[in-house]
């Protein structure tokens, strides 16, 4: 399943990127969006098709697809959300997941409640993102024509790197000591780096190699499926109790993390021999 991430400023780019993902196919049950604004969130949610009352007031109309709710999440307060897999995304077991479609989670006496119980790894991925005001479109599909049309509505829209390398994705990898570095040269994007990055990753985990070296001193261009792809690979790693460093980062790259706020998530390095030694500090 591939996995596009969007993460926006603006309402109004917010709104748009909606209402082209739905122009374009994009079934509602692919779709999550995440927001600290309930407001924002109101708007948004007609292009869903619905029509609502409040967060807190309840809501009509939701069509078929669609759970909306309201989260606690802890250390960030209420989220409001949109779309099936919201809870999951941010770590919250059971809220909202199970509810009736347009019923909201919170002073809904049916509705589940929050939970705080941690069932996704990648949860503070997308909580760093809320907490520092930004919202989170999410689409996740097996299709991989959708999965290209919503990469081209979240790359256009979304907060990111403009401009494109020709250059399609090459890996070298090599082990100094237990750790394992992987240089990564050209594009991280749908249908090419992503798969690639994912294969990779999986086939050193699966060989009990944990410790793990990104370079990505050569990669000039993160599409919003990479940018998913790289949350995937950290949890991967994470799951199986080991730990991802990303170095040597350009400009460009280094950017669009701190724009999209991950940069506080990741590991990141200044170069592949700090990155190596830091593995060292630890143990």
């Amino acid at each position: 399943m591939d996995t596009a991430i969007g993460v926006f400023s603006a309402r109004d780019r917010a709104e748009e990127a909606v209402k082209e993902l739905r122009k374009k196919g994009v079934p509602e049950d692919s779709i999550v969006y995440l927001t600290r604004s309930e407001g924002e969130a109101k708007t948004i949610a007609k292009q869903f098709g619905a029509t609502v009352g409040g967060f807190l007031g309840g809501a009509t109309g939701m069509s078929a697809g669609v759970v909306a709710a309201t989260l606690l999440l802890p250390g960030v307060g209420p989220v409001f959300a949109l779309g099936f897999g919201a809870a999951a995304l941010l770590g919250l077991a059971g809220a909202g997941a199970g509810a009736g479609v347009g019923s909201w989670a919170a002073h809904d006496a049916e509705a589940p409640q929050p939970a705080t119980e941690t069932s996704a790894e990648d949860a503070n991925f997308f909580r760093e993102v809320l907490k520092e005001g930004r919202s989170l479109i999410v689409v996740r599909t097996d299709s991989k024509e959708i999965a290209n049309a919503a990469c081209a509505i979240l790359d256009r829209l979304g907060i990111g790197i403009q401009g494109k390398t020709p250059v399609a994705m090459q890996t070298t990898s090599k082990q100094v000591g237990d750790v394992t570095v992987l240089d990564v040269s050209g594009r991280i994007t749908l249908g090419e780096g992503n798969v690639m990055l994912r294969e990779i990753v999986r086939e050193l985990a699966d060989k009990g190699q944990t410790r793990i070296v990104l370079n990505l001193g050569d990669v000039h261009y993160i599409d919003s499926s990479g940018l998913g792809e790289l949350v995937k690979t950290h949890t991967t790693i994470h799951n199986k109790g080991g730990e991802l460093k990303l170095a040597n980062l350009n400009k460009r790259v280094h950017d669009l993390l701190q724009m999209t706020r991950l940069a506080a998530i990741f590991d990141i390095q200044a170069d592949e021999a700090s990155a190596v030694k830091s593995f060292r500090r630890r143990a």
